[in-house]
């Protein structure tokens, strides 16, 4: 998928930064997002608006919710999704290079409310145990699409405590699911880092241990239905550039 997106980068920004200046009306990128990378996405936006004078719109959703937007034909400038969403849209053939643009991934983390105990998640023994001792467990809803249920549903089955944790599981649509562990309402919380870091009343005890650890990849990408796609490849571009790497980093994610 790299190779396929070379051209993408080494596209030019000043031009496309002149024609919306000559075009006399603004721009609007509408993109179609992944929930898991919006604080990274929306304060390299930010900077993006001020450099091009382009207005970027987000709908956030967790991948499958975003696929069945697009399923729809919900128009999108630009879409964000984990890499076997954009794999599987390119091989439809409905992406513009016939790919993505990778940017940044991010693991799974267990969040506890700020001031509880933090158990030891160390190793995948000791993560098993802090499950099982948990009075209750929230995580994101496999059945909706939410990437990180979906791996930490196949992480349940190799500990073998699948069925053990089903039963005190409080599953969330997607979004911020540790808020609940916030208000106290759950005790622990098991979500991609970068949706735990900005929920306030909740503290990261860490990743997962190595051998359970599992990340996800999300890409960047523009369909063929944009009539116009310039200024969406500009964003994608501005997205990967080397100066957007602390916003990522910042944000729990680490680069591909």
């Amino acid at each position: 998928m790299r190779s396929c997106c070379r051209w993408l980068l080494a596209l030019p920004l000043i031009p496309l930064m002149s024609f919306a200046a000559t075009a006399g009306h603004a721009v609007e990128i509408h993109v179609l997002s992944a929930g898991a990378v919006q604080e990274a996405e929306k304060a390299l936006a930010a900077e993006f608006e001020k450099e091009t004078g382009y207005h970027v719109s987000f709908v956030f959703g967790v991948v499958g919710a975003i696929q069945d937007r697009l399923k729809a034909g919900e128009r999108a400038d630009v879409v964000v999704l984990s890499a076997p969403a954009i794999d599987a849209m390119a091989s439809a053939h409905e992406l513009i290079g016939n790919g993505g643009t990778p940017l940044a991934k991010v693991g799974i983390g267990v969040a506890v409310r700020d001031g509880a105990p933090k158990p030891d998640i160390s190793t995948p023994e000791a993560f098993r145990t802090a499950l099982l001792a948990a009075h209750s467990v929230v995580y994101a809803d496999p059945a909706k699409g939410a990437s990180s249920g979906i791996q930490f549903q196949r992480i349940l089955a190799q500990l073998g405590i699948a069925d053990a944790v089903k039963a005190k599981a409080n599953l969330q649509p997607g979004g911020y699911v540790v808020e609940v562990v916030a208000r106290g309402e759950v005790e622990l919380g098991v979500h991609n880092i970068s949706e735990i870091l900005p929920v306030k009343g909740v503290v990261l005890v860490g990743p997962l241990p190595p051998p359970l650890q599992s990340y996800t990849t999300y890409v960047a990408a523009v369909p063929v239905s944009d009539a116009a796609p310039g200024p969406a490849l500009a964003f994608v571009k501005f997205l990967a550039a080397p100066t957007a790497a602390q916003h990522w980093k910042a944000a729990g994610f680490e680069l591909p």
